[in-house]
């Protein structure tokens, strides 16, 4: 009986500590190692195409030290009767080095050709600051802004280039609603003399395995200054598979 009650006593006395070892933060990401996720699904657009569509994305990232590289590649393609009816491809890379465990200097490349949109391309190069306001288990947001430079193709019978310099600003916050359950919003805009972008991604996704989410999303794009004939807006709605690495 006495053995009972002291074994009892001492399960009673460990459930705090067994409490904070269930809320503590997951483990940081290996560094020198390539981790993140891929993701495949359905997508509607509206806008200056209206489709079903399939589209696909990956995002990688690995820490070094202080730096911490990512990267993007996306695509989303749709055919309707025979004729193609969306084709959007789009890639990033930016080089995070931490000058403390908030502030960082980043630099960074995108790259968008979307050819319903009016442009072959948009192309730039940037860097500048950031600082992590908030940086715990359940809720991370960062800002940055910075300087580049960016070059525009028309799609047209011109094939007309511009090249300006720009100003930038993002935000990116990811929010653990539960211990399945994250939402994520990233805003980006890119302003210069010949446009101003911006484009705004939301995205809930849950857990169905240590692997396997489900994702639902939605991403608006506005150019101030499209190609005669065109919308400023664009929108997509996404349902994905992800697998994470």
């Amino acid at each position: 009986m006495k053995r009972s009650k002291s074994l009892l006593l001492t399960l009673i006395a460990a459930l705090p500590a067994a409490a904070a070892l269930a809320d503590a933060p997951p483990p940081p990401p290996p560094e020198g190692v390539w981790t993140g996720k891929g993701q495949a699904g359905f997508v509607g657009t509206q806008g200056n195409t209206d489709s079903t569509a399939l589209n696909a994305a990956i995002d990688m990232a690995m820490i070094e030290g202080p730096w911490k590289h990512a990267l993007h590649l996306g695509g989303l393609y749709s055919k309707n009767n025979g004729v193609t009816s969306a084709e959007r491809w789009d890639a990033g890379w930016q080089s995070n080095y931490s000058f403390d465990s908030k502030l960082f200097g980043f630099g960074g490349l995108r790259y968008a050709r979307d050819l319903f949109s009016g442009f072959s391309y948009q192309a730039s190069a940037t860097a500048g600051v950031g600082y992590k306001f908030i940086d715990d288990a359940t809720t991370k947001l960062s800002g940055q802004v910075g300087a580049g430079y960016r070059k525009t193709q028309l799609d047209d019978v011109t094939h007309s280039t511009t090249s300006d310099v720009i100003g930038t600003a993002g935000l990116d916050y990811s929010q653990a609603l539960t211990s399945t359950t994250l939402l994520t919003d990233k805003l980006l805009l890119e302003s210069g003399k010949s446009d101003t972008l911006i484009s705004n991604t939301i995205a809930v996704a849950v857990k169905m395995s240590d692997k396997l989410a489900l994702s639902v999303g939605y991403t608006v794009q506005d150019n101030s200054k499209p190609p005669p004939g065109l919308k400023k807006f664009d929108g997509a709605e996404t349902v994905n598979l992800v697998y994470a690495f």
